[in-house]
């Protein structure tokens, strides 16, 4: 197997993953997401599970396409016409990438930080300041 092959195989290969990740994410999803709603037996909190566990198993799989584009340059033609369709489709995934993130988190990555960052610690301390069995 020459290289061109190995790498086209590799990029397939990718693509399949990123495929099979989002559909078996989905069903994983629902399923957490049932759970989450028999629990709480509330269909908000099961509607608010389903849609963060989907988002992130598409998030995932956005993630493997995108490397798999990226194994494509390695294996495609050097034609200006290529190069420009393949980077509006690694554009057109980052995009999605990102409002996906966006929506998860309901704050844009550079600011994460800053918000979540003394939520944690303050949810840390409050736990901490606890009686045990309460």
């Amino acid at each position: 197997m020459d290289g061109h092959a190995f790498f086209e195989a590799i990029g397939v290969a990718f693509e399949f993953v990123g495929v099979v990740a989002m559909a078996l994410g989905f069903v994983v999803a629902v399923a957490i997401s049932l759970v989450a709603w028999r629990r709480s037996r509330s269909g908000t909190v099961g509607f608010r599970t389903l849609r963060e566990t989907f988002g992130g198993v598409i998030l995932l799989g956005l993630e493997i396409l995108v490397a798999a584009d990226l194994v494509k340059t390695v294996t495609s033609s050097p034609t200006l016409t290529d190069a420009i369709v393949l980077g509006i489709i690694v554009l057109i995934r980052t995009i999605l990438s990102f409002s996906l993130q966006v929506e998860i988190d309901g704050v844009a990555p550079w600011k994460r930080a800053l918000v979540t960052g003394p939520q944690v610690l303050a949810r840390a301390a409050q736990k901490a300041g606890e009686t045990p069995g309460a």
